[in-house]
């Protein structure tokens, strides 16, 4: 009860800061779009993977995309993310996207959901890439955040590596305090649909804001291939870390997870990059969905 308790004063702790401030959402379907080409390289349309090679994915909450050199730092030295096929990033502006996408010669997609009361900066998801990105779009997800009136949007595309294409969304679904478990039990539920009507395997990653929430997409067929990695987040009240959270997420429909002891995991060490760690994953087309 007592963490229970701790994790609430939290929250909404977090909550308060923005006060009254409204959020600017970005109601257009298909804007603002953002989206930067690698330089030319072996990740190309005609270039195959190594034969049998599992799909790496990456996601991580960069703390309003403050910390980026810090981002970059621990996307190049971790050896858990490197080679990553994907990449999903969270709270990220367009600069930030842009500086992470260079720096890791990446191609990259980036939708901001709207202005974030907090910074008065663009707030949203990103993909990145090695591999084309084909089709990007931008899904509106219903109900916007009691306090700021934040709508959240997923970003979704087609990669395209060699003869692969799986579709994948980056997410951030808003906190406990921000919607009711209801609305984000829908917020997945258009994702899962939006995702049936894709006719591809699907990766979805990115932050839940909690850990039993993913279970609506395992109601719509995902397989939770990161369930048991431990927590990405360490919630703190007065600079004292109360308790650790699992947050960061992936979730794979016609896919599964590679096998062996060492396909999925929490990154130990952030650098100081954010309040999450990243979370990756290792993951195979099922040879019926090629």
């Amino acid at each position: 009860m007592a963490a229970r308790a701790a994790r609430s004063l939290l929250l909404v702790a977090a909550v308060l800061p923005a006060g009254c401030a409204r959020a600017v959402n970005y109601l257009e379907p298909a804007a603002p779009m953002h989206a930067w080409r690698a330089p030319a390289g072996p990740a190309s349309a005609a270039a195959d993977p190594p034969p049998g090679r599992p799909w790496r994915v990456v996601t991580f909450n960069v703390a309003y995309a403050i910390e980026i050199e810090r981002a970059i730092g621990v996307l190049r030295q971790a050896a858990e993310l490197q080679s990553a096929d994907v990449v999903a990033l969270q709270e990220m502006d367009a600069p930030g996207t842009e500086r992470i996408a260079r720096a890791l010669g990446l191609n990259a997609v980036y939708f901001p959901s709207g202005v974030h009361p907090k910074h008065r900066r663009d707030f949203g998801c990103a993909l990145l890439s090695p591999w084309p990105l084909a089709a990007a779009s931008k899904l509106l997800l219903p109900h916007g955040a009691r306090v700021s009136g934040l709508r959240r949007a997923a970003v979704s595309a087609t990669v395209v590596r060699g003869g692969e294409r799986v579709r994948v969304y980056s997410l951030h679904l808003p906190s406990p305090l921000g919607v009711s478990g209801s609305a984000r039990r829908q917020q997945l539920r258009t994702i899962a649909a939006d995702a049936a009507s894709r006719d591809l395997p699907v990766i979805v990653a990115g932050d839940f804001n909690s850990h039993g929430q993913c279970q609506e997409l395992v109601r719509a067929g995902f397989d939770w291939v990161t369930r048991d990695v431990g927590d990405s987040v360490r919630l703190r009240l007065l600079g004292i870390g109360i308790a650790g959270m699992s947050y960061d997420h992936v979730l794979v429909k016609g896919l599964r997870r590679a096998a062996g002891p060492r396909s999925a995991g929490v990154v130990a060490d952030n650098r100081g990059a954010s309040d999450h760690r990243p979370v990756w994953a290792l993951v195979e087309v099922l040879e019926a969905a090629h």
